[in-house]
């Protein structure tokens, strides 16, 4: 909203694990005026009790969402591009399986091509380089580090 204006109307693109964040995002997106568009590898989709609250969000609302595998389908049209951990604290053991099934979901500007031409990204950090490169992380259009300031001020 801050970088924007506002958030009504605009397009939220996720890509990578169904996790928390994930969920939060969910159960928020369309009461906010945000279509939202969701990739994940499969096995890793959101919480399926999640899904259903936010299809019906989306209904209420007049939102559009999107499920898919395909991170390029997903970031079609994206005005903001989201990603967050691959592999959870918790999760350390199954870093080999997590890592080859994410394989394809890293942010990259051939990701960003497609979405639209105002298009930020955003990161909950910490950032691994599997999830996003260095030239979308640490380009003029990553709000990271003001994301990061925000989440200061509501902790």
């Amino acid at each position: 909203q801050e970088h924007y204006g506002g958030l009504n109307g605009l397009t939220i693109t996720w890509i990578g694990d169904g996790n928390n964040v994930l969920h939060s995002i969910m159960t928020s997106a369309a009461k906010l005026g945000m279509h939202l568009h969701i990739a994940t590898p499969k096995g890793f989709e959101p919480d399926p009790r999640i899904t259903k609250i936010t299809e019906q969000y989306s209904k209420e609302y007049g939102t559009k969402l999107l499920l898919t595998t395909d991170p390029l389908e997903a970031a079609n049209g994206a005005n903001v591009l989201v990603t967050d951990t691959w592999i959870s604290m918790g999760q350390e053991e199954e870093k080999e399986r997590r890592l080859k099934a994410f394989q394809g979901y890293q942010i990259t500007m051939q990701t960003v091509r497609s979405a639209a031409s105002n298009w930020t990204f955003l990161h909950c950090l910490p950032r691994k380089p599997d999830e996003v490169d260095d030239e979308v992380f640490y380009s003029p259009r990553s709000l990271v580090f003001q994301e990061a300031e925000n989440r200061k001020w509501t902790i």
